[in-house]
């Protein structure tokens, strides 16, 4: 008995070791900085206090008078609506074709993967050419029509569209890999046995292919929303949130709080409900279809 607790031990004693290095970056460059947020969030830390005053939750208060920052959130909520689904369906579609595709199979799955490692920077001046008025390849397409392109960034009713255009242009070749590795852990006998019993396509997709993808899907699923909330670079070179707010996102407004108007507090507020809200996302996602997906 005393052996086998000894190599229990040092078993998992190994174990904590090798997880070590990943525990003390989480530890410094995760929970170490969020917990200095929440704690400055209570603070006033602004140009008008040369050191950080104690104002307990009045930044809280602030930000739920503020109206700039309840259409902030508003628009996050429909760029997340337009996005996390639209990227899954159609790195989804992506994965199967790139699966089955038989002739030039390389070239096919680097032209769905190569908007991925393009930097958002560049991705943001691309799709700013794209969308330019009159110039534009969107403008010069509609001209052929005898359309006239209306101004895609500069119209309020429109920005967040091209906004969630362009994002899912971005990310579902990223999504795509996941899927594509998820494909092919799949068995092929399961699809024999289906095609022996003459099963349809769409129902072996819906009681074989799908099912067995969920893991993939809630794990995708989640990386996508929680990137919905994260995004920021693109509204920097493209439109600085505007016209009158329209493409303003929750990080962009954290940002602006920050270094624009340099007030650290409310940053710091903002940032602590971006943290719980991606939390609570997460959390209902990974508990409400962790329950349904079968691991084997």
């Amino acid at each position: 008995m005393a052996t086998r607790r000894r190599r229990a031990w040092k078993l998992n004693a190994f174990a904590w070791m090798l997880l070590l290095p990943s525990l003390i970056f989480l530890l410094v460059f995760t929970l170490y900085p969020v917990a200095g947020a929440l704690k400055l969030s209570l603070f006033q830390a602004d140009l008008g206090t040369p050191q950080p005053s104690y104002i307990g939750l009045d930044n809280y208060n602030s930000m739920a008078e503020d109206s700039v920052f309840w259409k902030v959130v508003k628009n996050n909520i429909w760029f997340a609506i337009g996005t996390v689904p639209t990227s899954i369906l159609l790195s989804l579609l992506m994965a199967m074709f790139a699966n089955k595709v038989m002739r030039a199979r390389g070239l096919v799955r680097t032209a769905f993967f190569y908007p991925t490692v393009v930097p958002m920077i560049a991705i943001g001046n691309i799709w700013l050419f794209i969308y330019t008025p009159e110039y534009g390849i969107v403008s010069r397409f509609l001209e052929t029509f005898g359309i006239k392109g209306p101004n895609w960034l500069g119209t309020p009713d429109l920005v967040m569209w091209a906004m969630i255009i362009m994002i899912v242009w971005k990310e579902a070749g990223y999504f795509m890999l996941f899927y594509l590795a998820g494909l092919q852990n799949i068995s092929e006998e399961l699809y024999e046995s289906a095609r022996v019993d003459g099963v349809p396509a769409w129902r072996v997709f819906w009681r074989i292919t799908f099912p067995l993808l969920m893991p993939t899907t809630l794990f995708v699923s989640i990386i996508a929303l929680t990137n919905s909330f994260k995004l920021v670079d693109h509204l920097w070179i493209m439109t600085k949130g505007g016209p009158e707010n329209a493409s303003n996102l929750l990080l962009f407004y954290i940002y602006e709080t920050a270094f624009s108007f340099w007030d650290q507090g409310m940053a710091s507020a903002l940032t602590t409900v971006m943290i719980i809200l991606l939390l609570l996302l997460a959390a209902i996602q990974f508990f409400g279809f962790d329950r349904r997906i079968h691991y084997r």
